[in-house]
């Protein structure tokens, strides 16, 4: 998923990436798009559900909820909580103690 997030800004141009997580049961993206959300995210989860199901030896079963959550971010200081907020949610749910810490998220950049 993380090598997905990083080839739709580097290789197919969708967005421009920001701040990311994936989490056990869910995935976080801030990104600036350069094209339709629906592309993006039809993109994005068919890449990583073809892969995901490859590895779990499954075939034909959904991998990703059919919904997704977006919102508008209006000024920098929002941009700011919510690229806090992605990067804090490792911590948040006990997972890592520090977001250096969870190898899967923008945060590890930073280090």
């Amino acid at each position: 998923v993380a090598e997905a997030i990083y080839d739709g800004e580097s290789q197919k141009r969708l967005y421009e990436l920001h701040a990311w997580v994936v989490m056990p049961n869910h995935v976080h993206v801030l990104i600036l798009p350069q094209v339709a959300l629906a592309k993006i995210t039809h993109w994005v989860k068919g890449r990583t559900a073809r892969a995901a199901n490859l590895l779990l030896g499954r075939a034909g079963e959904p991998f990703w909820q059919h919904e997704s959550y977006d919102h508008w971010v209006r000024n920098r200081k929002e941009f700011d909580r919510i690229v806090a907020y992605i990067e804090e949610n490792p911590v948040s749910a006990g997972l890592a103690a520090t977001p250096e810490d969870w190898p899967w998220s923008s945060a590890t950049r930073a280090s």
